[in-house]
């Protein structure tokens, strides 16, 4: 039986090669920006990684969004609105199965990350704080966040 790929994964292949870079390289700038400010602005920075949303939030808030609003139209103003809803959960589905859905190329182009990317900056800004040993630039924490 094929191992299921984890839900980050899934994302990262189906997002082009050129826009997953884009993505890893702004993360990577941001912990080598991040390096020479300091413990107090790490710390802030952890913070926000903390409270950014994931793709996965996002999708979840545009499917649920537009299954609402269309199931509302359809009861309030005219039957023809349920399309809507029956058109964004089979791409919710699509996405729960593969890892793509029509909205997922704008939101990765609009710089939302996987739980995973987030991650990765989160460990390597840890990892410059002084967290972990042995690490002391962002070169050796952004490999030990790999």
């Amino acid at each position: 039986m094929e191992t299921t790929q984890k839900s980050n994964e899934r994302v990262r292949n189906a997002t082009s090669d050129e826009q997953n870079a884009k993505i890893d390289n702004a993360t990577y700038e941001n912990v080598k920006d991040y390096g020479h400010k300091g413990k107090v602005r790490i710390n802030a920075r952890l913070q926000e990684l903390e409270q950014e949303w994931d793709i996965e939030r996002m999708i979840e808030l545009n499917a649920s969004s537009l299954a609402l609003t269309g199931l509302m139209l359809g009861v309030l103003v005219n039957k023809r609105w349920l399309i809507l809803t029956g058109i964004v959960t089979p791409f919710l589905l699509q996405h729960a199965v593969q890892g793509w859905c029509p909205p997922v190329p704008l939101f990765r182009k609009l710089g939302f990350r996987t739980r995973d990317e987030i991650n990765r900056e989160k460990y390597a800004l840890k990892a410059l704080k002084g967290d972990f040993k042995n690490v002391h630039d962002a070169e050796a924490a952004w490999s030990a966040a790999e």
